[in-house]
């Protein structure tokens, strides 16, 4: 009896283990369905495919148009925005297929993440494997996934009367939230993992979570430019309009505009951006091999360094060949590489989660965390009739 009570520890340390690796594992193929969807979304902005559907349907817009009455229909609800009488008036119905079945992947995507997390989810609920402490961080980017789709359709809308794209400022959110969700469930899959060393010093810890911070101000940026097609113009580099800091940045007014709305201050800023995350990775490169020689931060840091420094090559190429459809995504991919990589060292820095000393999550937190994201989720039916 004694050895029993003896063993028990051990028991339940080997399964919170157990239990551990099994949500890691579900959160690794999440992040691969996040990372489709935002590499199909790029592609739905560069083809300008993203107002082909103009309703927001949860539930009966996963079925297509399945006979030519069906497209007709489809194709005369996209005829009535201004994107097709002011840019592509005259349109076959086969091209509007070609940029239809973008923007249906898009979305099919978009509720696939939503399945591929709330299931497993229920599951591992229902099983007690969600460990407390663990159970609001899922709820967490649960509800921020339905605040997505939310933003998606805004995003959407604000395309369908006065304008023939989408706006910059809501491109930049959608983008911005969906890094932010990747980034948030990176950190939670590698807070489960075990860690062959201890903590990093609380120095090299803030600056690797500086570098994330900065990754997504950059991607914030990234969408500015892609709102505004701004990577269009001033195709050379390292000068910009034939100056290393060219004129007129400041035409606008107010000033504040500039930095939103003019396509050749936005760019420039995005320059500036991919400066400073270089800079700051080299620093953090030499200070982590200064300071931890020979450790797995310094190589992870060393090796965060290169990915930057691939993504500025990429983004420089991207440029010089006036963003070619090929070039742009593997640009905005390999963004979504570096703030994973950038995410997941961060993590690094600070050790796993400490192993839980208290009883599983209670279910009724996630019960309410999942009704709440069903609300946000529905909730984006409302829009169509405002």
């Amino acid at each position: 009896m004694a050895a029993v009570s003896a063993a028990a520890p051990y028991v339940a340390r080997d399964r919170d283990l157990h239990n551990r690796a099994l949500v890691r594992g579900w959160l690794y193929v999440v992040l691969l369905v996040l990372f489709a969807l935002v590499v199909v979304g790029g592609a739905t902005r560069l083809t300008e495919s993203g107002l082909s559907i103009t309703e927001w349907q949860p539930i009966h817009g996963i079925i297509p148009p399945l006979n030519d009455a069906e497209w007709q229909e489809e194709f005369q609800r996209y005829q009535q925005i201004p994107q097709y009488t002011e840019l592509n008036k005259g349109m076959s119905i086969e091209a509007f297929k070609s940029i239809f079945w973008w923007e249906w992947a898009h979305r099919l995507l978009a509720r696939s993440v939503g399945l591929v997390f709330a299931l497993p989810l229920l599951l591992f609920w229902g099983s007690r494997r969600i460990e407390r402490g663990l159970g609001p961080k899922l709820v967490g980017i649960l509800l921020l996934g339905g605040l997505q789709g939310a933003i998606g359709w805004w995003m959407v809308a604000s395309g369908l009367v006065d304008r023939v794209s989408v706006s910059q400022y809501r491109l930049a959110t959608h983008l911005t939230l969906a890094a932010l969700i990747f980034t948030a469930t990176m950190v939670v899959a590698r807070g489960l993992a075990p860690h062959s060393e201890p903590a990093a010093d609380r120095s090299t810890q803030r600056l690797a979570g500086f570098i994330v911070l900065l990754a997504l101000i950059q991607i914030y940026l990234g969408g500015l430019v892609a709102g505004l097609d701004a990577g269009l113009s001033y195709n050379t580099w390292p000068l910009m309009d034939g100056k290393i800091i060219p004129g007129d940045l400041l035409i606008l007014e107010p000033a504040w505009r500039n930095f939103f709305e003019s396509p050749k201050t936005v760019q420039f800023i995005h320059r500036l951006g991919a400066y400073t995350v270089f800079t700051v990775a080299l620093w953090h490169m030499i200070a982590t091999r200064r300071r931890l020689p020979g450790s797995t931060h310094a190589r992870r840091a060393t090796l965060l360094f290169v990915l930057v420094l691939v993504q500025a090559s990429i983004g420089v190429g991207t440029l010089l060949m006036q963003v070619p459809l090929h070039m742009a995504l593997t640009h905005q991919a390999f963004a979504l590489i570096v703030l994973g990589f950038a995410a997941a060292h961060w993590r690094g820095t600070k050790g796993a989660y400490p192993l839980p000393t208290r009883p599983p999550m209670k279910r009724r937190y996630i019960l309410f965390g999942l009704l709440a994201a069903a609300i946000v989720y529905f909730a984006v039916e409302l829009p169509r009739y405002v």
